[in-house]
């Protein structure tokens, strides 16, 4: 009755989270063709091309795109969050995005597709703010610090070839974690110059996470590529020296 696009897209909802009583009535497709599409034993079409994954092989390997891999690293950690699917048939990697940054929205976008090129990527809007997902079997393959709870109720450490990967590109791990717990402001003072107050302003980053090992992660990157930072009120991370920002600014930048 249905052709293979419509199949396709009704699996990529349930995909999403939606129920099955929820494609049907988005779609018209009936419960039962879409009941009987999940019971198939051969695998659908939304999950046909992860069967392998690099990770998880014989002999595994890191990602061939260490930038991308890198900065998804870092939006992950920050605002990032990996799911079991309701039916147990793979993960939704979900990076949540705030409206007010169009373009790191793209960017993240861009990333997963990149990593994961036989994966969808599905942009889910929320109340001010955009859910970047995408489905596959392995995302805990690829982000090994996935666990119950929040981040910083458990321990966040790195494997040894994700370190190998940050060692090689750090700046896009730095701008991931920039781009989703972090910010570039303007900060001003006054001051008193021959009897006129004068305002003067000038910029700084900061970065803010609950979790001390994902702070430490930050700040031994900063340390790698030499840039001066200050911890404030234990969860802060503040880069306010010139030339300090001045490198933030040539590999980071604000969000846009």
């Amino acid at each position: 009755m249905y052709d293979m696009e419509t199949r396709k897209h009704a699996l990529a909802l349930l995909a999403q989270g939606f129920s099955q009583n929820s494609v049907s009535k988005q779609t018209g497709i009936s419960r039962a063709a879409i009941r009987a599409w999940l019971s198939r034993i051969e695998p659908s079409p939304r999950i046909q091309g992860h069967t392998e994954c690099s990770r998880c092989a014989p002999a595994p390997v890191p990602p061939d795109d260490f930038a991308n891999y890198s900065y998804l690293l870092g939006l992950y950690l920050g605002d990032g969050c990996i799911s079991g699917h309701p039916r147990g048939l793979g993960h939704h990697l979900r990076i949540v995005c705030a409206d007010a940054w169009p373009g790191l929205i793209e960017e993240c976008r861009r990333a997963i597709a990149a990593l994961h090129p036989t994966s969808a990527v599905y942009l889910v809007q929320r109340q001010g703010c955009v859910v970047v997902t995408s489905y596959s079997r392995h995302w805990p393959c690829w982000f090994p610090q996935h666990g119950p709870g929040k981040k910083h109720h458990r321990p966040i450490t790195l494997h040894h070839w994700q370190q190998e990967v940050i060692d090689q590109n750090p700046w896009d791990l730095i701008r991931g974690l920039i781009h989703s717990d972090g910010c570039r402001i303007i900060n001003w003072t006054s001051r008193l110059v021959q009897g006129e107050r004068r305002r003067y302003e000038y910029p700084r980053y900061f970065f803010t996470n609950l979790s001390a090992d994902i702070l430490g992660l930050f700040t031994s990157t900063l340390d790698q590529v030499g840039v001066e930072w200050k911890r404030t009120n234990g969860k802060n991370v503040s880069v306010a020296r010139r030339a300090s920002v001045a490198l933030m600014d040539a590999h980071v930048g604000p969000k846009y």
